[in-house]
């Protein structure tokens, strides 16, 4: 028996959010860089951090999503030679 895994998805809503949000918290620090009452160079440090923040965290976002799948994919691999070895397993067959 065979069982096909459910592909889990987002939905419009929670992907919308998640947008939204990011947007919005990104929006707020480039205002709050851009009003803060510092020198240019201060101003201009936050900015790249923020900009080298943001890029970490896509990065890292990448790297678990694809260990996440590697692993789901050696799982499925695992699964499919347990399902081979059942179905050659002979239990009446002498040693």
């Amino acid at each position: 028996m065979t069982e096909t895994p459910v592909k889990q998805q987002n939905t419009v809503a929670f992907y919308g959010q998640a947008v939204a949000s990011f947007v919005i918290a990104l929006s707020a620090t480039c205002v709050g860089i851009v009003r803060m009452e510092a020198s240019a160079w201060v101003r201009g440090f936050f900015a790249v951090a923020v900009l080298y923040l943001v890029t970490s965290s896509f990065t890292l976002a990448k790297v678990i999503r694809d260990r996440q799948e590697a692993g789901a994919i050696v799982s499925r691999v695992d699964q499919a030679r347990l399902e081979k070895l059942l179905a050659e397993h002979d239990p009446f067959q002498k040693l």
